[in-house]
């Protein structure tokens, strides 16, 4: 069992994947885009960068290392950003040099055609970019970065088609797995979608000017109004003149959005599917009260992304909802040099138990998911440290079983605790009372599926939980992962 105890300090839940951004037809694009990529800071947080146009200064671009509010709002630096047109992207490696990106690594992505300019900003990950790439370097593309995305630069480049709309459809045919793009030229601004939908994107409109955000709450911080989303499978191309033309250049697909979006990924104030994913949140505590009920004198949260699946198990259950563990909300990763003995505070340095309301009570601890455990086991022992009398964990999340290849950053699945554990095994090496999992028909009926998940036709991917892979990780696949066997 030692690759659930081995990982260091406190980073033991999935990593958000990116967040794309982009703005046409208002002064100083930048700026807005700037502001979209704050309210997206949460779908990662170790780069970001904007690529604008300005007709008379060409293409400008700025990449930085860390937070938005730290490298884009210096009137300085957006001074170099001009622009009625612009896109920005805040990264979480999920492909790549992971935790060690170079700059080269930050997006948007540039490249020069013989019809002008495009930048490119991707979320998700292309499941074959591996052959792209041995097949790109083969036939002379010179690569910049370690990203999967930069492969989408490249096929535009070798499209014969006689703009660069077309050049991406060329492109994004060629390319398998999950991809939400937003790119602009001198004048258009590009949104698309993967046939499956499986990453989100909305489109917005801010006065005569149009917005692409990855989640309605990148609209909401610029006073945009949310127009729609871009539908699974279609090209939205925007300019000033013409407005929104829409395409649909792949086959068409039964649509598999990302469950764990709901989950976990997206701001609990973004709408997904028409669904307030505030809602959806607080359902699942619902479901939860129902499948798993027990005893205890005490709801608490585990901050802050179970917090609405608390609340609705409290509301169901009729068991006070209290504030058990609160969060440092000043913690960064560690501000002093981890040692052996800090890494192992690093739950205390984030999280603290409000003892006064924890002891001798039996206490329910909601939380939005189990990847290796580590962390569970943490807060188990600070609860029983504060003098709780019972332990019990309940999850919003089916067991998280199998790696995701659509842009999550998901350790391997020797190291995911519900890959090697039972249920029961689990309870008993996080050491807790009762541990319990919403299941899978139940997380479906708080997504809005009355009959649960339909196992022939799922509506959402869900491949982290179930091993159903809707598109073959076909780069793993070669490099030895094993998929699930048919039933």
């Amino acid at each position: 069992m030692r690759p659930f105890l081995s990982h260091p300090f406190d980073d033991d839940k999935l990593k958000e994947e990116c967040g794309v951004f982009g703005v046409i037809g208002v002064s100083d694009a930048a700026n807005f885009v700037a502001l979209g990529m704050h309210a997206l800071q949460h779908r990662g947080q170790e780069a970001g960068g904007i690529v604008s146009h300005d007709p008379e200064q060409g293409f400008n671009s700025a990449r930085r290392f860390g937070y938005v509010r730290d490298n884009f709002t210096d009137p300085d630096t957006m001074a170099t950003l001009p622009g009625a047109l612009a896109i920005g992207h805040v990264r979480y490696s999920t492909a790549g040099s992971k935790g060690a990106t170079a700059i080269r690594d930050v997006q948007p992505f540039f490249g020069e055609f013989a019809m002008g300019g495009a930048a490119v900003a991707h979320n998700g990950n292309l499941t074959n970019a591996a052959a792209l790439r041995r097949e790109l370097i083969e036939r002379g593309s010179i690569f910049q970065s370690s990203s999967d995305s930069e492969c989408i630069i490249h096929l535009m480049a070798r499209s014969i088609q006689k703009n660069i709309p077309e050049r991406m459809k060329d492109a994004l045919r060629r390319v398998e797995g999950a991809f939400s793009v937003v790119a602009m030229t001198r004048t258009k601004l590009i949104g698309v979608r993967d046939p499956l939908g499986v990453r989100p994107l909305v489109i917005g409109r801010i006065g005569e000017g149009w917005a692409l955000s990855s989640e309605t709450c990148g609209l909401d911080i610029i006073g945009a109004e949310f127009i729609r989303e871009v539908e699974p499978g279609e090209m939205v191309v925007i300019d000033e003149t013409r407005g929104i033309e829409s395409f649909h250049p792949f086959e068409r697909r039964a649509a598999r959005f990302c469950i764990f979006e709901h989950v976990y990924f997206s701001r609990p104030d973004s709408i997904l599917g028409g669904r307030s994913v505030y809602e959806t949140r607080r359902q699942i505590g619902v479901e939860l009260a129902k499948e798993a009920p027990v005893d205890a004198d005490l709801v608490c949260p585990v901050p802050d992304s179970g917090t609405p699946a608390a609340i609705g198990f409290s509301q169901q259950s009729g068991i006070p909802y209290a504030m058990g563990i609160i969060r440092n909300q000043y913690m960064g990763r560690t501000f002093i040099e981890p040692t052996e003995q800090i890494r192992n505070m690093g739950v205390r340095l984030k999280l603290n138990v409000n003892r006064a309301l924890i002891k001798g009570k039996r206490v329910i601890l909601v939380d939005d998911s189990v990847v290796r455990g580590t962390t569970s086991r943490k807060i188990k022992d600070m609860i029983l440290d504060a003098g709780a009398a019972e332990v019990h964990f309940r999850i919003a999340s089916p067991p998280t079983a199998w790696p995701c290849f659509y842009g999550v950053d998901t350790p391997e699945r020797g190291k995911l605790l519900a890959a090697n554990m039972s249920e029961d095994e689990m309870r008993d090496w996080i050491g807790v009372d009762s541990l319990r999992f919403i299941s899978l028909d139940g997380l479906y009926r708080a997504v809005g599926e009355a009959g649960g998940r339909n196992p022939n036709a799922p509506r959402y991917c869900d491949a982290c939980f179930s091993g159903d892979y809707p598109v073959a990780p076909s780069d793993k696949i070669e490099q030895g992962f094993e998929m699930k066997a048919a039933e």
